[in-house]
C-alpha cells in the first residue's frame, strides 16, 4: 500500500477505483432510514437498487437506477 498526498491509501500495483457512497440519511424517507452501502460504484449501484426496491417500494427501473446513480457521492 502506499500513501497519496491526501493521506489516503492505494494499492501500490492496481490504483484501486475509487469508492462510492450512498446514505440513505440524506434522502428523504417515512422509514427515516439509516443505511449507508459503500463500495465500486456499481456494487452500490446494485445494492441500492435492491435497498430501495424492497426496503422503500421503489420499482426497479433505469430511471431508479439513473436517479440513485446521480445521488452517489465519492467516499471521503
Amino acid at each position: 500500500m502506499t500513501t497519496t498526498e491526501t493521506g489516503k491509501t492505494k494499492s501500490a500495483s492496481t490504483g484501486q477505483k475509487k469508492r462510492k457512497v450512498a446514505d440513505c440519511r440524506l434522502f428523504p424517507s417515512e422509514k427515516q432510514c439509516t443505511l449507508t452501502i459503500a463500495g465500486t460504484e456499481e456494487e452500490v449501484l446494485e445494492v441500492a437498487v435492491h435497498h430501495a426496491v424492497t426496503s422503500h417500494g421503489h420499482k426497479s427501473s433505469p430511471e431508479l437506477r439513473n436517479q440513485i446513480r446521480a445521488m452517489l457521492k465519492d467516499e471521503g
